[in-house]
Order: structure tokens, then sequence, then C-alpha cells
């Protein structure tokens, strides 16, 4: 398994940034770099849940993102992927700060196939710093808007 970890600061507040994550509405493309209007579905939700496939035609993976916004976590569990199989998924912590919130993220990947083997090759490369900038250019706008 391949794991990176990063934090980012932004001035919005958890709640704030629990609805930036957890916003399945559809302007999630333009938001989200990652993700591409032909590979987003949302297949179901509910207070505190969804299950969503969202991604691009590199890679995409079908996940179960659960919240709890007392606890300020979101776990994201991968179901299906060309990339990646069980045991994949992602980790928020949304930890109150003086001046906003430092949005911890940790990354899990369990490739299950040659393409997903070679994209978690560069994940304790770049994935820190490729992934940390994607997360600060998404928070920005939201501070912004």
């Amino acid at each position: 398994m391949t794991s990176t970890q990063f934090t980012v600061h932004t001035s919005l507040s958890p709640s704030e940034v629990l609805a930036v994550i957890t916003d399945f509405g559809p302007d999630r493309s333009r938001w989200w770099p990652n993700v591409d209007d032909a590979h987003f579905t949302v297949h179901d939700q509910g207070p505190g849940w969804a299950e969503v496939t969202e991604g691009t035609g590199m890679g995409w993976e079908r996940e179960r993102y659960s919240w709890d916004a007392a606890a300020g976590s979101v776990t994201i569990d991968t179901l299906e992927s060309n990339l990646w199989g069980p045991g994949s998924g992602w980790h928020y912590e949304l930890v109150p700060a003086a001046d906003g919130t430092d949005l911890r993220v940790t990354l899990n990947r369990e490739p299950s196939s040659f393409r997903g083997r070679l994209v978690a090759a560069l994940i304790p490369v770049v994935g820190a710093r490729t992934l940390g900038k994607q997360f600060e250019t998404v928070l920005r706008r939201a501070e912004t808007h």
C-alpha cells in the first residue's frame, strides 16, 4: 500500500471546509481538478454520507463518503476503481485553527492495475506536494466565493 499525508490551511471555518468537500452538486467538476463531468455520478446520498463515482478518463473511482461534522472528519472508501483496490481511500481531519482550519489529509492507495502501480509509485515522490496544491486551489476559490 502507498500512503501520503499533508496539511492545507484555509481561512474557511471547519463547517465551510466540510461543505466544500461534501458538495456533490452539478458544479463539482468546476471546483475539483481531478473530476470531470463525464466521470461524475451521484448514486445515492443521505445525512452524513454519499456514494459517488468521480474522476477523469485517466482514473476514476466509485467511493463512499462518510462524514461527522461534530468530529470534524471525512472518510472516503474506494468501492470500485480502474486504478485502486480495497483498502484505498482518503481521510480528512478538519482541525480548527486560530484563523480558520487546518485540513489534514491522509491518502492510502492499493493499486489494482498496471496503471495504478505506476501512479502509486509517484505518490511518495510528488503526491503530497501535487495534491496539496490542488486542495489549496480548491479552498482558495471557496474563500473568494
